[in-house]
């Protein structure tokens, strides 16, 4: 029943996820915004839903331990796993200047959240300022993203679906991936907490691992295949959008909806999760690179992660 509840769960949430990028995405473009802020906002935003459709879910149903550690797990994992095993495909070197600029953005961002979550709680007044603050993003990307260049716009535009007519179909789309990630995010949640149970440790643990991996999977295969098709700037973006977002975004409104406290989350995983964001950007302080020799250390740098997870004391 774990087993069946994890694995449906999942498969909601994905395609949840990819039918709201694909339908957001294709009405963004229709509205004259550019392909780079679409890539780097619309597409990153849509594909951290399933993370936002499991915290929201979590947040609601009391468990501050799922919804917070879902959130710094998926960032871990977006930086370290998917970025450790996009290099390690293929080197990734950006050449947006907004990319760039991200990668500081999101350690001010991790720096915030840990500030906030230093008493044990997030409330209602931190959610708005965090929702805010993504807002004061958004534009912030929009601006900047105007001003790119024709080779990045293409970059971004190749990956994007093709401008359509068929609104209908898109908003379709969009309301049938929010209908799938409020189911899958229930029976995700669920099956989590199944898990957690039959295997003997804490929500938390679970959550920081195999609730954020899988959560993580919309990012994962947007920046693979983008590091696969050379389009560096969109795979790293990604994975730097989706983490911004999540801060943000998924802790901004889960907190709105209902405050949070950190559960049996420990400052030390928001400490990895920092660490994560300063090691990107110390690999990234040359020539805005990374190597496949930096993907490997990412890549080991997660798992050792997973590993400290596990052996730590039980139920921690």
């Amino acid at each position: 029943m774990t087993a069946l509840l994890l694995a449906s769960g999942l498969g909601l949430l994905v395609f949840g996820g990819e039918a709201l990028v694909r339908g957001s995405a294709a009405l963004a473009l229709r509205s004259g915004l550019t392909p780079l802020f679409v890539g780097l906002t619309v597409v990153s935003f849509g594909t951290s839903a399933p993370e936002l459709a499991v915290s929201l879910d979590a947040s609601l149903s009391g468990e501050a331990s799922v919804a917070v550690g879902n959130v710094i797990g998926s960032n871990i994992a977006n930086l370290a796993l998917i970025l450790g095993v996009s290099a390690l495909l293929r080197p990734v070197k950006v050449k947006s200047k907004l990319v760039k600029l991200d990668v500081p953005i999101l350690i001010v961002c991790s720096f915030i959240v840990a500030g906030l979550l230093a008493d044990g709680s997030l409330g209602r007044l931190e959610g708005l300022l965090l929702v805010i603050a993504l807002v004061a993003y958004a534009v912030f990307g929009f601006r900047l993203a105007r001003r790119e260049t024709r080779e990045i716009q293409r970059e971004f535009e190749d990956s994007l679906p093709r401008r359509s007519r068929a609104s209908v179909r898109q908003v379709i789309l969009i309301l049938g991936g929010i209908g799938a990630l409020a189911l899958g995010g229930h029976v995700f949640v669920d099956g989590a907490l199944r898990l957690a149970h039959v295997v003997g440790v804490s929500s938390a643990v679970i959550a920081l691992s195999v609730v954020a991996v899988g959560t993580s999977l919309p990012e994962l295969a947007t920046s693979v295949i983008a590091s696969v098709k050379g389009h560096p700037d969109l795979a790293i973006g990604n994975a730097i959008g989706s983490n911004i977002f999540n801060l943000l975004g998924i802790l901004g409104i889960a907190a709105l909806v209902h405050p949070l406290g950190l559960g049996d989350v420990r400052l030390e995983d928001i400490g990895a999760m920092i660490g994560c964001a300063l090691l990107l950007l110390i690999l990234l302080r040359t020539r805005f690179e990374l190597t496949r020799w930096e993907g490997g250390l990412l890549f080991i740098s997660y798992w050792g992660y997973v590993v400290w997870l596990f052996i730590r004391l039980p139920g921690a």
